[in-house]
């Protein structure tokens, strides 16, 4: 195993372009794909949320529902064998703690390279990642 291999990657998706770029980045550090592991982060529902009130959709239909659409978004030949998973929470907590149980050996994320008063203002998911991952984190942009 070279210096760069990993037994484990984690790769949170939202779905964007670069969600698909993370997924072929971490490819290269793989010798398969079941070794990656991506993961997409549903924000709980608020109270207030009219799907909440009326009881119109529950935790279960929205994690089988993006689970379905993480399986088409990596619905290709190369994608084979990569580990889906879909968590409810704070994305950046979620990702971290994610990534210790399954004890990766690196998280790749991309990022929308806010700068200035719009990433004071909005925080970042990516930020918190690499401050609190307790492995290597490589960030795309």
């Amino acid at each position: 195993m070279s210096a760069i291999e990993k037994n484990c990657v984690v790769v949170p998706v939202d779905f964007g372009e670069l969600s698909l770029t993370a997924i072929a980045t971490a490819l290269e550090y793989v010798k398969s794909p079941n070794q990656i592991h991506a993961v997409h982060i549903l924000e709980a529902l608020q109270a207030t949320d009219p799907a909440m009130i009326w009881n119109t959709l529950d935790d279960e239909v929205r994690k089988n529902n993006a689970h379905k659409k993480l399986e088409e978004v990596l619905n290709q030949p190369e994608h084979q064998g990569i580990q889906i998973y879909v968590e409810i929470g704070h994305p950046s907590e979620k990702i971290v703690d994610f990534s210790q149980e399954k004890n990766a050996d690196l998280i790749v994320i991309p990022t929308h390279g806010r700068r200035g008063i719009s990433r004071f203002m909005l925080g970042s998911v990516t930020e918190r990642v690499i401050r609190f991952a307790q492995c290597p984190v490589l960030v795309l942009r």
